[in-house]
């Protein structure tokens, strides 16, 4: 008798046993690699999955993943999430203490998904085995199977396979008056009060010891305490000392100039479909702003950047 993963990948990708057994084979090198430079310097490695594995990928988001529990501090790819909503919870505390893990994606292994499907009974281990060569890609070189930045599945099986994690930090630092967010590898810490947060470092090593899998590392070169003697940054999003969450004054008048040039028809086609999703982006962190930017250019030019999408093909 098959089993129910086995069934579901069959009737998605509609093909035989025999094709779904040679997909399984070869899956966890089927993806494609390409390089994209960092912020910070360097460049990030993406694998995407080959068309195929992609579409087996999204039927085991449907199928499985979908169902099992992503704790309420996690607040990336979710539905109905956003940085603004993970800003928001840290506005109306004064010190801010942020983590970031180091290579958070590649660091999640097939291993930590077969240890969650035993302590939770997800799936028996043959199923478990089979999802993980589906889900998890074998970098040029190596041997262990690792989350790809770029797959579908990648996102919410970040923070499925981190739900034990965030359940015990959360409970541990709630303890001591502390807020406590994650948006993908991102980790944020606020209080009242400055002394409040330092047991946070020492909570945080032994979760992550005490867990085991994920085996997590976390980047000390980009741990930062900010307070409101400072400009404080949440996510990207800026955090104002009357307790709100705003685009930060440099954005703002980069918004502005990039509008007055649509208004001029100084911006490319590409510039356009650009700019429509930062005034997206920015009709949703801070209203207000965009209302603002309607009373000087207009509504019906707003409507006509947002509306640049139309047609639109990347290149």
């Amino acid at each position: 008798m098959r089993s129910k993963l086995v069934d579901l990948l069959i009737r998605e990708l509609r093909i035989g046993e025999r094709e779904l057994a040679a997909l399984i084979a070869t899956a966890p090198d089927r993806y494609k690699t390409y390089f994209i430079p960092k912020r910070s310097g360097g460049r990030r490695e993406i694998a995407h999955p080959a068309f195929e594995l992609k579409i087996a990928q999204r039927a085991i988001i449907s199928g499985f993943l979908n169902e099992l529990p992503v704790h309420h501090c996690a607040t990336a790819y979710k539905k109905g999430s956003s940085i603004r909503q993970n800003a928001e919870r840290h506005c109306h505390n004064r010190a801010i203490l942020k983590y970031d893990f180091k290579d958070f994606f590649p660091s999640i292994t097939e291993q930590a998904w077969l240890s969650y499907c035993d302590r939770r009974k997800v799936m028996d281990r043959s199923d478990a085995v089979l999802a993980g060569r589906l889900l998890f890609r074998r970098p040029k070189g190596g041997r262990i199977l690792r989350l790809s930045i770029g797959a579908p599945s990648s996102p919410i099986l970040s923070n499925v396979l981190l739900y034990d994690f965030d359940c015990q930090v959360h409970e541990r630092v709630t303890a001591h008056k502390i807020t406590y967010t994650r948006y993908a590898d991102d980790m944020t810490f606020s209080s009242e009060r400055t002394w409040n947060l330092r047991e946070v470092d020492k909570i945080l090593r032994s979760v992550i010891n005490s867990l085991g899998t994920p085996s997590l590392t976390i980047n000390g070169s980009k741990t930062t305490l900010v307070t409101p003697k400072y400009h404080r940054q949440v996510t990207g999003l800026v955090l104002t000392l009357d307790g709100r969450v705003s685009l930060g004054r440099d954005r703002k008048r980069l918004i502005r100039a990039r509008v007055h040039h649509a208004v001029s028809g100084k911006l490319s086609k590409a510039a356009l479909v650009n700019l429509a999703g930062t005034l997206a982006f920015a009709k949703d962190v801070e209203p207000e702003f965009y209302n603002r930017l309607e009373l000087t250019y207009g509504r019906e030019n707003l409507e006509t950047i947002k509306y640049s999408v139309r047609d639109y093909h990347r290149e």
